[in-house]
């Protein structure tokens, strides 16, 4: 079978690992789309993606477009003579203009079981809603929102210790290898694709800062997962002397407390317990504003009684 074509575009990490496993694969990438350079780090110095990064390594053309909707974008694509482009986690909408451009069209690598979560936080809404089940999905684009017919899925397990890094790297693995068993045959994949069942179909917007802040007065459970689904991007937070503390690691404790939500009702060296709505929390790891992330036993070796019994946290956001 000749060679594809491919074009790839995407942005962050997970994107990444997909256009290294084409290349590993030894697919003819043609050219590469990812989001201008960004300023990051204290100095705010502009910081290449990193899609754009194994792009470079590979002297693969770059192309960093603020938007696809102009005339001259569509013109440079079809000057590419592409046969296919590969989405994945690129964050830019494509119009009807760039979708019909590849002579095969574009299919996007998407972090969930479609039609559960369509959108851009797949990942963080799963462990919100504390899905047993994940995987991801390999579809045609359309115009709509993750609405393409489905080439193919795999799925991945959810387990109940599992944050954001963790099950992200699972769905990269799934990724890979369903992508790369897609393009093995094209034809037959593209043959036999399903439609979406849009009843059956979540929004899963991107979180908002303001579903960091820890509420205890909601149950252990829900914090949990709440904590899980915020670690390396959006992590979790409460109020402690009118200065963030963020909570990193935590372990759900069936028991009931009679103290009010939000209060300590056990302080240990490596731990400390706080009352929910239902059930208690321990918490094992945490970062104060200005700090690194750090253990509750170091914490408590530097500054004990930080996390005496009887401390109680905000369940009010502040303003």
């Amino acid at each position: 079978m000749k060679k594809l074509r491919i074009c790839f575009a995407g942005t962050p990490t997970f994107a990444a690992a997909h256009l290294q496993a084409l290349l590993k694969a030894g697919h003819d990438v043609v050219s590469v789309y990812t989001q201008p350079d960004r300023p990051a780090g204290r100095g705010k110095k502009l910081q290449a993606s990193p899609v754009k990064q194994i792009a470079l390594e590979h002297e693969i053309p770059v192309f960093q477009p603020s938007s696809l909707r102009h005339l001259e974008e569509t013109e440079t694509l079809a000057s590419l003579d592409s046969d296919l482009m590969i989405v994945v986690a690129y964050g830019l909408i494509l119009p009807k203009t760039i979708l019909d451009t590849p002579r095969l069209g574009c299919l996007n690598v998407h972090a969930s079981l479609l039609p559960r979560w369509r959108g851009a936080a797949p990942i963080e809404r799963a462990l919100l809603a504390g899905d047993k089940m994940s995987g991801v999905t390999i579809m045609q684009m359309d115009e709509g929102l993750d609405t393409g017919a489905m080439l193919d899925k795999q799925s991945v397990e959810v387990s109940s210790t599992d944050n954001r890094i963790d099950l992200e790297k699972k769905l990269k693995i799934a990724g890979q290898t369903t992508l790369l068993r897609i393009l093995s045959n094209l034809e037959k994949y593209r043959a036999g694709a399903t439609i979406q069942k849009d009843e059956d179909s979540n929004y899963a917007a991107k979180l908002e800062k303001s579903e960091a802040f820890i509420d205890w007065r909601l149950s252990a459970s829900k914090i949990d997962r709440q904590i899980r689904a915020g670690i390396g991007r959006n992590p979790a937070y409460t109020i402690l002397s009118d200065q963030r503390l963020r909570i990193l690691e935590g372990s759900v404790c069936m028991n009931n407390s009679d103290a009010e939500a939000g209060q300590i009702v056990e302080s240990e060296k490596n731990y400390f317990t706080v009352s929910c709505g239902s059930g208690t929390l321990q918490v094992q790891r945490i970062q104060l504003s200005g700090k690194k992330p750090t253990t509750v036993k170091d914490i408590s070796n530097s500054r004990p009684g930080l996390f005496s019994h009887y401390v109680t946290f905000d369940c009010e956001q502040p303003n």
